[in-house]
């Protein structure tokens, strides 16, 4: 692993968790982007070689939706850069 690529964070309302995040990291966005086919926006901040991902839900049937309805909002993933595809970790897949 070479480092934390980014970490997504799921958001209710977008505008609002935009505007909190800017304050706290002291920087804007460098990149929004829907995701129709997910059912979901997102925003990103750069920091330093990392990055954070907002998401939030742009239908209520949308994955993001539902791990919002069930858990709030938080840290919904943290992605890896890897070397190389086969040292690549597998997964975690809660099953509840």
């Amino acid at each position: 692993m070479k480092k934390i690529e980014h970490i997504g964070i799921a958001v209710k309302n977008m505008e609002a968790a935009t505007a909190m995040y800017s304050v706290l990291l002291n920087t804007k966005p460098y990149k929004n982007e829907v995701v129709d086919s997910e059912g979901v926006c997102t925003t990103f901040f750069r920091m330093g070689e990392s990055k954070i991902e907002l998401l939030a839900a742009t239908n209520d049937e949308s994955p993001i939706a539902k791990f919002l309805e069930k858990r709030g909002e938080g840290i919904h993933h943290i992605a890896f850069e890897v070397r190389c595809s086969r040292h690549r970790p597998r997964p975690v897949v809660r099953h509840e």
